[in-house]
């Protein structure tokens, strides 16, 4: 029998967005200094985002077009990070990071959708 969905921290989808966003912050710590206000914070920004909006979503989910609306934002948020974490990749601040897989992540916020 599935587990009756009670609030937001429920969904797998909220779960796996949550997971995500905190291993995004603790990677991002080693980026460099002078990436500090722009790849940096739009990183972990845009990464929480996507659980906030998915946290409204569920609030609001009695009105649907409300619901879609918080659900479509999330998804832009992911695509967001997705593109942050490419830079990070391309600035090689990816490659500094121990033992953390860039496919993983990007794939975990391409699969979110």
């Amino acid at each position: 029998m599935a587990k009756k969905i009670t609030n937001h921290r429920d969904l797998q989808v909220y779960q796996n967005a949550f997971q995500a966003a905190m291993t995004i912050f603790e990677v991002s710590r080693s980026f460099p200094p002078e990436e500090r206000y722009s790849l940096t914070d739009q990183s972990r920004r845009s990464s929480r985002s996507v659980c906030g909006q998915i946290a409204e979503g569920w609030r609001r989910r009695r009105y649907e077009a409300a619901f879609i609306n918080k659900m479509n934002e999330a998804e832009g948020e992911a695509a967001e990070t997705q593109t942050w974490l490419e830079f990070s990749v391309q600035c090689a601040t990816w490659r500094r990071m121990r033992d953390v897989s860039y496919i993983e992540y990007i794939t975990r916020f391409s699969e979110l959708w």
